[in-house]
């Protein structure tokens, strides 16, 4: 599989993202946000950016689809495996976790067309790039497996927790929510290797790291907890709102997709502090950031319950 170079605004957003800075709590009224809401497919429960577009995982559609950030349209839909769940995207295609079909679809942006079908373990749930390869969630099986970016061979398949779910990869280690173990793994990227084991909150659902720390949504704990990137110490644990999934970290704070309450939660990255709660459509899941240089920063989060994807423009709330 011959891998292309990502332009500049894929492989640097990250870099330059707006900060955002508030002074005290905050409940946001979407009217005041001016929130945009894009349909998509059914079930959307997970979004990546590639640099130039959203693409959004539609559970019950079997497919994923491609919204213009500049163009604020839907540009195509790809039909991929069963009840796809994850997206990810590695600077040059994007890989979609199929729940049912136990498979990672392979995509490419550009053409939108599935170029690859690799099998991995029961109930392939989440997905990370490490900056070679890319790391998969089984839920049912309690592993990972890591595949080769470049052609998607299988590397090794490792033991975790029980009932995998998000993950995240950076500076050599991957990190694991293990949402029934109530922990989360540590495993060396090179080998597999484990590093550690640790203890988070209830249900421990999604994962962001911002370099120093590890920030984990405790699903069934209404919470944020927060571990040191260095040994895995709980550096805190941070309220927000009930049933959250999703978490990305964004310029200088975290923002938390709250299932169960409709919301985000704004979460400042210093001290855990909230910033600001904001709603959204029903049953928000997945959560990303995009930077493009005529839309700027956006964050947008999947309404799993009203099969659309909303925009939060970070502006709005300094």
């Amino acid at each position: 599989m011959k891998r292309t170079q990502a332009p500049f605004t894929r492989m640097r957003w990250a870099l330059v993202f707006l900060a955002i800075v508030a002074a005290s709590p905050a409940v946001m009224r979407s009217e005041s946000l001016q929130l945009r809401a894009f349909r998509v497919g059914k079930g959307p429960e997970a979004l990546a950016f590639d640099g130039a577009n959203i693409w959004i995982a539609n559970q019950f559609d079997n497919s994923i689809t491609k919204l213009g950030v500049d163009e604020g349209r839907v540009l195509q839909t790809v039909p991929v495996g069963r009840r796809p769940v994850a997206i990810a995207f590695d600077g040059a295609n994007l890989w979609v976790a199929n729940l049912f079909s136990n498979t990672v679809t392979i995509v490419r942006p550009d053409a939108g067309t599935a170029i690859a079908t690799v099998a991995v373990g029961r109930g392939p749930g989440g997905l990370a790039f490490d900056g070679a390869n890319m790391w998969v969630a089984n839920r049912e099986s309690n592993t990972v497996t890591k595949l080769q970016a470049s052609d998607g061979t299988v590397l090794g398949t490792f033991p975790v927790g029980v009932r995998p779910m998000g993950l995240a990869a950076r500076d050599g280690s991957v990190w694991i929510a293990n949402q029934n173990s109530g922990t989360v793994s540590r495993l060396r990227v090179s080998d597999g290797a484990p590093l550690g084991t640790f203890r988070v909150g209830k249900g421990p659902f999604g994962v962001a790291l911002d370099g120093g720390s590890v920030w984990v949504t405790n699903f069934f704990g209404r919470s944020v907890t927060r571990l040191r990137a260095s040994d895995g110490a709980v550096q805190g644990t941070f309220p927000v709102g009930d049933g959250p999934s999703g978490i990305v970290f964004a310029g200088a704070n975290l923002w938390v997709a709250n299932n169960g309450s409709s919301t985000v939660t704004v979460l400042r990255q210093t001290d855990g502090a909230a910033l600001a709660t904001i709603p959204v459509g029903r049953g928000p899941f997945g959560i990303a950031a995009s930077l493009t240089l005529l839309s700027g920063v956006g964050i947008w989060v999947v309404d799993f319950g009203n099969d659309s994807v909303a925009l939060i423009d970070p502006r709005q709330i300094l």
